[in-house]
């Protein structure tokens, strides 16, 4: 069966596609040879026995004790971060585009100076500052730092995916709000909104995988009790089988981060879905609400 041509590349041929096949099977050969040397000098070391990682298995304490309140404590530094910085994200956004140069100077202005600090110093920070003049007790002074840093950081980033997701759409969408006589913040919320979310869903969902990764950096500097921070006191009480507790934090992360992620797949088809149903932007009701005949336009006829 003759392979149908394409206008970005060309369909290889018979010498292209056994050059590729070659390519392919050394790539795995040595991409195979590196997992071989990983395992032999991880059993060399003794990391594979199975002393070091029964207490997963077979010791409750090791999840009750130390990975369920370290993954408690990520999730609420995760959910707390990612609930506040949407909304201030979005304003931050919508601040940008706005008509009024001095709500779009101050905007832009704390977007690009929060984008452009590293969010472990953010943390620090805000450690520092709750330390120096507030009364918040050593015990969650932690959390708080962390989700402050959080915050600052990925709102701001947010706020350029709102607002990048805002231009995206066409010209003639304000044009139509603006000729049934809709305002400038009526079409933000009822038209544009609605419609770029489908849009920044992608960037959104990366974004706040960021969210909970970045959780780990608390834990690294702050002493903050989060998943990644659990590895240490799990080594020293298993005979330090490090690599053990690393490779289930990892996987746990994996599993966070791929529930998350195949949440806003299946969001983002349904919301296509619920878009291609209806066919409209704003309903007849709404319209009727906002633009009627004798306040925005003439009659139906076109007369004065």
């Amino acid at each position: 069966m003759k392979e149908k041509p394409t206008a970005l590349y060309d369909v290889p041929g018979p010498r292209a596609k056994r050059r590729n096949l070659l390519y392919t099977l050394l790539f795995l050969l040595a991409v195979a040879g590196l997992i071989w040397w990983v395992l032999a000098t991880l059993a060399d070391q003794g990391q594979l026995e199975w002393a070091k990682w029964s207490p997963f298995f077979t010791d409750s304490r090791t999840w009750t004790t130390f990975l369920l309140p370290a993954l408690k404590n990520t999730l609420i530094a995760a959910a707390l971060s990612v609930v506040i910085a949407l909304p201030v994200g979005a304003l931050l956004g919508i601040g940008r585009l706005s008509d009024h140069v001095w709500i779009r100077g101050a905007a832009g202005t704390i977007v690009e100076f929060f984008r452009a600090i590293p969010v472990l110093i953010l943390m620090l920070f805000a450690n520092a500052a709750y330390s120096e003049f507030t009364d918040i007790s050593p015990e969650n002074r932690p959390l708080y730092a962390v989700v402050t840093g959080l915050v600052l950081y990925n709102a701001s980033v947010l706020a350029e995916v709102v607002r990048a997701g805002i231009l995206s759409l066409p010209r003639g969408q304000t044009d139509a709000a603006k000729a049934i006589g809709m305002r400038k913040g009526q079409t933000m919320t009822n038209i544009l909104l609605p419609q770029s979310v489908t849009a920044m869903l992608p960037a959104l969902v990366s974004q706040l995988v960021v969210i909970v990764k970045d959780t780990a950096l608390g834990g690294a500097m702050l002493g903050f009790s989060e998943l990644l921070a659990s590895v240490r006191p799990m080594s020293a009480n298993y005979g330090a089988n490090t690599i053990a507790s690393f490779t289930v934090v990892a996987v746990i992360f994996v599993i966070l981060n791929f529930a998350l992620t195949t949440f806003a797949g299946w969001l983002e088809r349904r919301l296509r879905r619920a878009k291609k149903s209806t066919g409209a932007v704003v309903g007849a009701d709404a319209v009727e609400e906002l633009a009627t005949p004798g306040e925005h336009m003439g009659p139906a006829d076109g007369t004065k």
